[in-house]
């Protein structure tokens, strides 16, 4: 729940859809913006989902997508994700941003991530984890959409990553 607060906090009117709607269901609502959750899984079962997310790519609405929602946006926008030997989990994982060189402490639970190899060239890797090197952002170049393998919402902290929703907000508002 901590996101939909997130999400009204910076002003939103907030409409969650089923994973599974596709993606005339969600923009039969006429969003201003997407945003696609976390949720538990290996993204690559989840086909119904990556086709969604890549219709919505095309439609050019701004989207953000945390954890799994980043995962599924790496497979729609054509890359391929793999199993970690043993996953990102708790509070405390370190990640940087590469365009501002700042060091965010974040909030992580899940065990898969994106091959950033498998990325097409308009796909930016904007955040790494500082552990083990592996992709924990990327941003779009010519596409509002941007996403985050971890948890900007987490609800006791750490809230480094918040401005994140602003940013979403900012986003739209330039769109």
């Amino acid at each position: 729940y901590n996101i939909l607060r997130r999400l009204r906090q910076q002003g939103f009117r907030v409409q969650v859809v089923p994973a599974t709607a596709t993606a005339a269901e969600a923009l039969k609502y006429k969003p201003a913006g997407i945003f696609l959750s976390n949720g538990p899984g290996d993204p690559a079962a989840l086909d119904y989902a990556v086709r969604a997310t890549g219709d919505l790519v095309k439609t050019g609405v701004p989207i953000f997508g945390i954890c799994l929602g980043h995962q599924i946006l790496g497979l729609a926008f054509g890359g391929r994700t793999f199993k970690l030997k043993f996953g990102h989990r708790g509070g405390n994982q370190p990640v940087k941003d590469l365009a501002s060189g700042k060091v965010e402490i974040t909030s992580q639970n899940h065990g898969f991530a994106v091959d950033p190899k498998t990325l097409p060239s308009d796909v930016t890797v904007d955040r790494i984890n500082l552990n083990d090197g592996t992709v924990e952002g990327m941003r779009h170049q010519t596409k509002p959409v941007f996403c985050v393998q971890y948890h900007p919402e987490a609800s006791p902290g750490p809230h480094d990553s918040s401005p994140l929703f602003a940013e979403f907000r900012a986003l739209i508002e330039k769109s």
